[in-house]
């Protein structure tokens, strides 16, 4: 079927002052969805630049135009300005207050746009409920918002120190929330005729994370540090498990999952085990199921193992490196992961947005642009 329909942000301009992960991954699903999306950054260049050419950055600036102002200076401020009159979405992941410091708040861009869709990600807030700026002084990072949502709480084992996760989970879930804030403002501008300015809190997008942690604490008015263990010590096999040559992941939520499991490691003569039978006795006999999975898994190859277990329709996956996941032949087909070469870096991977617009064509991606390459824009302000 020939690709026939322009992606659905096709004629919307972004202003993206997005800084680091957070503002950055939302103005890069904006230009994945069609958008023309516009860096601004202030002219030594924005945080994410400060190591030099990297593939962070590289990977969430791709397919953006690039200029620099100086929002500092009188000029840069009536610059952006003049580019917000035209634009449809500006973003940003500035501290509150200090957009309205620099003259560029709400109130200062929506007066020469009132269609301006105003959005703004930060760690705890943007506005008080009476619409004044918070003046958080908190610094709002991954890491200390990790700590400070509970999340860091209930990661890692009893008796160790609280662990963050491995990856900047935060940023990017305040990333995503900022492109659907954004997304359902341009639907309301589209029927009403009027932009808005929307928040996302880092903090707020993260307690959604502690669905199962909740529950637990809800019952029990406590939580638990289980590692790789259900949260709640509540289901079992749940757990990662040690294979030939590394890790394999498997969860069985249902009755069913683990009937399945036993037919694969060859263990039928469980299945009328009266204590393993129902969730609630393998969570009882956890150790038993552990020790029972690994003395199978311990003899395969990870992703073997993970094959077979996937093909009788059980919850399992190999523990993959990042090595493996550059190189998965089945994304690289679907192009979602695309490996370009880039002028600094080399030949480098990089991941397209994790949405997909059918009948449409998927986005090639190309090489971030160098700092004020596109300056050019200025000239016609």
């Amino acid at each position: 079927m020939p690709f026939s329909r322009p992606l659905p942000l096709d004629g919307i301009t972004v202003l993206d002052l997005g800084q680091i992960y957070q503002g950055p991954y939302a103005g890069f699903l904006l230009a994945q969805s069609g958008a023309r999306v516009i860096k601004i950054e202030p002219p030594q260049g924005e945080s994410g630049r400060a190591q030099g050419p990297n593939l962070p950055f590289a990977m969430l600036n791709a397919g953006k135009e690039c200029i620099t102002l100086d929002l500092k200076s009188l000029e840069g401020v009536a610059q952006l300005k003049k580019l917000a009159s035209t634009a449809d979405i500006v973003l940003m992941n500035y501290a509150p207050g200090v957009p309205e410091r620099l003259g560029i708040g709400y109130a200062d861009l929506s007066a020469v746009n009132p269609r301006l869709v105003y959005a703004h990600a930060c760690g705890f807030g943007v506005r008080n409920l009476d619409g004044s700026p918070t003046e958080s002084t908190i610094p709002a990072m991954d890491l200390t918002v990790q700590a400070h949502s509970g999340a860091m709480s209930t990661t890692g084992s009893e008796h160790d120190p609280p662990l963050k996760s491995g990856t900047a989970y935060i940023d990017f879930l305040g990333g995503t929330h900022l492109y659907g804030a954004i997304t359902t403002a341009l639907f309301e501008v589209e029927r009403t005729g009027l932009g808005r300015s929307v928040e996302v809190a880092m903090a707020d997008a993260a307690y959604f994370t502690l669905a199962t942690h909740l529950g637990q604490w809800q019952k029990t008015g406590a939580t638990m540090r289980n590692g790789n263990r259900h949260a709640g010590l509540g289901m079992a096999p749940y757990n990662v498990y040690e294979c030939v040559d590394g890790h394999l992941a498997i969860i069985c939520v249902t009755n069913r999952h683990w009937r399945a499991l036993l037919g694969v490691i060859g263990r039928e003569d469980l299945l009328e085990d009266d204590r393993l039978q129902e969730q609630l006795g393998r969570a009882g006999n956890m150790a038993e199921v552990d020790a029972l999975v690994t003395d199978w898994s311990s003899k395969f190859p990870k992703f073997e193992a993970a094959a077979m277990l996937q093909n009788a329709h059980v919850p399992a996956a190999a523990v993959r490196t990042v090595d493996e996941i550059v190189h998965d032949v089945d994304q690289i087909d679907r192009k979602a992961i695309q490996w370009i070469n880039h002028p600094e870096l080399g030949d480098i991977p990089l991941h397209t947005s994790p949405i997909r617009w059918h009948d449409s064509e998927v986005t090639e991606l190309v090489a971030n642009r160098p700092l004020g390459a596109d300056n050019s824009i200025l000239d016609d302000l």
